[in-house]
């Protein structure tokens, strides 16, 4: 992912807050939070081989700054409306796995909708698997809203 991406990464993070079912969030930032937010080495960008039109994107982000989490990212992961379900979010989630696991990375975690029926599915087809739900954990256009907390262990970093 780089800075020429930005128009197109944040337009396809809009058109996911837009459904409703992808975050608290409800307007996508600058591209300066966004990129202030993002580690550097984990953001990637699938790219159509044609158009050069960026299709999803999938980006981590450090839990904390102390040590002992230094191998535990969060990540979000995008991808544009008309391009769902052709692979794309696998795609791009395996590169990031792969990535974070060379980074020497050993938790991927992140917080899903419930009802994101989709990425749930994507995420337990890569290992991903559902560690808790944060029960009515925040207001989102005005109704409460659970949160299921996933995670995703490595077999290979952190062993």
């Amino acid at each position: 992912m780089r800075q020429s991406d930005a128009a197109e990464v944040l337009a396809i993070y809009q058109a996911g807050l837009d459904t409703g079912q992808a975050s608290f969030e409800t307007t996508a930032p600058s591209w300066e939070g966004f990129s202030a937010s993002r580690l550097p080495h984990l953001r990637y960008v699938a790219v159509d081989a044609d158009s050069g039109e960026v299709l999803g994107w999938v980006a981590g982000s450090a839990v904390s700054s102390r040590p002992v989490y230094a191998g535990v990212v969060e990540h979000s992961i995008y991808v544009h409306p008309g391009c769902q379900a052709h692979g794309i979010g696998r795609a791009l989630l395996s590169a990031f796995i792969a990535a974070a696991e060379d980074a020497g990375v050993w938790t991927i975690q992140s917080g899903v909708f419930p009802e994101n029926a989709a990425s749930l599915s994507l995420h337990q087809a890569l290992g991903f698997r559902v560690v808790g739900t944060r029960e009515r954990v925040g207001r989102h256009h005005g109704l409460w809203r659970d949160v299921l907390m996933i995670e995703r262990r490595s077999a290979v970093a952190g062993t």
